[in-house]
């Protein structure tokens, strides 16, 4: 009960963290303060004892990263045997003429036990096992760390890469990567750890061998000069306490070395190292037969070790059969299950599972584009397209959906696809190792790269090295990196395709986050007034034309007033248009109390008026030549608003309203076409072009 209570009382000590420094303290005091026989009789027996519980676990640990402590472990350890050394040597020097059991009976012990009244025979057996673990052990462990380590880093990245992937591809979760990620970076540290603990356990052979010679020479000075003895009874009391000594540090030394061999050869597999070697070393029968047959040859030869060889033959041949035997009664267990079964059809029938759902968004890239996303590389791709969804869904009133990041190795190693509901939006091709200068139109000389367009606006851009970033924003260029070229165009294409993001699932969220505050409202608009397929279509209409959602509670007031009166998507948006005028004109040309106009002549509105192929005003009957000028006029006015840094606003009656905006939007994209309900009445109108039906465009 008593030895019970004290085990429970170190285990509680060492969990709260005082074990360790009270070690090391202890090994501090060892090394100055004198230890009496029995105190070094119970140190050496522990540290014996400590060695052979780290051998144990090494050997019966799973994973080498199970024993992540090993090289924590093997440094105190190595650190214990040293300390002990000191403290043994001050004893055998002060006290070694007083007979063998100076320094304790554990010394003695070994030493009469090894030596056997056999001086010679005793430094020769000593000699062989530092031999054994300074050349064999140790420095092959030493060795095969180095290289453990040095190819655990050079795979640290590509293992990171490999995680990533499979991440993108959804083939991993969140948590599953982040567990990866950690064990990969605790495998490199374990071992870069054991890389370095290999040299502690390589000086320590080495301070065996010095500290041998040190007892033994020290001794028999000291033991004839300072206290008369004679040289045979100074060999053999000095020659019995150093032999003993160094017996006693080498053999805890020597399994230490043999755990650290074994655990930086484990292959990193979850099984212990008795049940890797049985399943592999003993698992085919072919080996034991020829092995038993070498053995069987040998055996019968006059002269040589019949029994010995013949026997050990018989043992491996038994094994053999037992193997060969144990296989078959698999097979003849596994035989039955399979025939009364019946047979299962040659593939598995189709279901919808085996049709991947499209992505809202997805982004491919090739592999060079990889470190990108991988923040463990540096990549901030995945924080700056998180960045534009928060931006984006600012400012247009809804949840963008997340992007979908995967490799594709069919693309180029530098190009990246971006794709809407699987169909591709957009491609270019970027250098994460340079930097990309745009010229916005107002640069100041040339600059010395390659040439390319920017790949969200189409302007002049060169890739150059990023020594050459700061002189080319002194010329006026605009310098970014590949993430950031890569973020603006996804947020150039969704922005300008938002309203494909917008889908029932959508819309019905910001009518659940709406009814929050206003439950009536929502409660009578959908599905009593208006289906909820009409509110989508209604609020896409609204994106296509750059009109932001974020006023949600308008939109189903404006909707709940209208509906009534009709269910059509374009007679709705118009008025959902109207009301929200004061936002439409504030995004479109900020605070200013005057908003500049383009009208158009009477005359070319009757004609436009009679030229609709619908009372919905979706299209127009132009004749071809007459359309053809009437853009290129838009456009010229267009572009002299843009010089003088204004907007270009078209002001037309409601009903041309729907039909050009949707003609002119794919023609002139800087053109707003806005009609006379949609101009709040606090804003003033300045007309400062007039476009008539003879095709010029009159100053006004």
């Amino acid at each position: 009960m008593n030895a019970e209570v004290l085990w429970v009382g170190m285990r509680n000590f060492g969990r709260r963290g005082a074990g360790a420094p009270l070690l090391l303290v202890l090994m501090l005091a060892m090394m100055v303060v004198p230890l009496p026989p029995l105190a070094l009789d119970l140190l050496f027996t522990f540290n014996i004892a400590l060695s052979l519980i780290i051998l144990m676990v090494v050997v019966y640990v799973m994973r080498p990263l199970e024993f992540a402590a090993f090289p924590t472990v093997l440094l105190i350890a190595t650190l214990l045997r040293l300390a002990l050394n000191v403290a043994s040597t001050r004893v055998v020097l002060l006290h070694g003429h007083n007979g063998g059991s100076a320094a304790g009976k554990v010394i003695e012990s070994f030493g009469e036990f090894v030596i056997g009244g056999n001086y010679a025979v005793g430094l020769v057996v000593f000699s062989i096992l530092v031999i054994i673990n300074f050349v064999v052990v140790t420095k092959g462990a030493g060795r095969i760390s180095e290289v453990s380590a040095r190819f655990t880093l050079d795979a640290l990245p590509g293992k990171q890469m490999a995680i990533d992937a499979d991440l993108n591809s959804g083939l991993v979760s969140q948590e599953e990567a982040r567990a990866r990620r950690a064990e990969v970076a605790q495998e490199a540290d374990f071992y870069g750890s054991m890389d370095g603990a290999s040299k502690f356990v390589r000086g320590d052979a080495v301070a065996g061998i010095i500290i041998l010679f040190i007892n033994l020479i020290g001794g028999l000075a000291i033991g004839m000069v300072q206290h008369d003895l004679a040289f045979a009874d100074a060999v053999r009391n000095y020659s019995l306490l150093t032999i003993g000594d160094g017996l006693v540090a080498q053999i805890p030394s020597l399994v230490l070395s043999t755990a650290a061999a074994i655990i930086i050869t484990r292959v990193s597999a979850s099984a212990d190292m008795g049940a890797q070697v049985a399943a592999q070393l003993f698992d085919n029968p072919k080996p034991l037969f020829v092995t038993a047959g070498v053995l069987g040859a040998l055996g019968v030869i006059p002269g040589m070790p019949n029994l010995a060889f013949l026997t050990l033959a018989s043992l491996f041949a038994l094994g053999a059969w037992h193997i060969t035997r144990r296989r078959a009664e698999e097979v003849t267990e596994t035989e039955p299950q399979v025939i009364p079964e019946p047979p299962e059809p040659e593939a598995r029938e189709l279901s919808w599972d085996d049709v991947p759902p499209v992505d809202v968004i997805g982004l491919e890239v090739g592999y060079a584009l990889i470190p990108l996303v991988d923040k463990e590389q540096g990549g901030q791709l995945m924080m700056r397209i998180k960045g534009v969804r928060k931006k984006l869904s600012q400012e247009l009133g809804f949840l963008v959906p997340a992007v979908h990041i995967r490799d594709n190795l069919e693309l180029s190693p530098n190009s990246y696809r971006i794709g809407l509901l699987g169909v591709p939006a957009g491609e270019a091709e970027v250098f994460p190792g340079l930097e990309l200068a745009i010229d916005p139109g107002n640069v100041y000389g040339t600059i010395d790269g390659r040439e390319t367009k920017d790949p969200a606006f189409g302007l002049d851009a060169w890739w150059i090295e990023p020594g050459q970033k700061d002189h080319a924003q002194t010329l006026g260029y605009t310098v970014v990196d590949a993430s950031t070229v890569i973020a603006t165009h996804l947020s150039q294409i969704l922005q300008n395709n938002a309203q494909q993001l917008l889908g029932h699932e959508e819309v019905q969220q910001l009518l659940d986050v709406l009814a929050q505050n206003t439950p009536k409202l929502i409660e009578n608009l959908v599905p009593d007034l208006i289906p909820l397929a009409v509110v989508v279509k209604v609020l896409q209409n609204l994106l296509s034309e750059g009109v932001p959602i974020r006023d949600t509670r308008t939109i189903a007031e404006t909707l709940a007033e209208q509906a009534p009166k009709s269910q059509d998507p374009g007679v709705l948006t118009a008025a959902v248009r109207a009301a929200l005028g004061r936002l439409i004109v504030q995004h479109i040309n900020g605070m200013a109390a005057e908003l500049p106009v383009i009208t158009l002549d009477p005359s070319l509105e009757q004609l436009l008026h009679q030229s609709m192929r619908s009372e919905s005003g979706d299209g127009f009957a132009f004749e071809p030549g007459m359309a053809e000028r009437f853009l290129r006029s838009l456009h010229e006015l267009a572009q002299q608003q843009e010089v003088k840094g204004e907007a270009a606003v078209l002001l037309v009656s409601p009903a041309l309203r729907p039909g050009l905006a949707s003609w002119i939007r794919h023609s002139i994209a800087r053109m707003h076409v806005l009609s006379y309900q949609e101009v709040p009445e606090a804003r003033q109108i300045k007309i400062v072009a007039t476009l008539g039906d003879d095709r010029i465009g009159k100053t006004g």
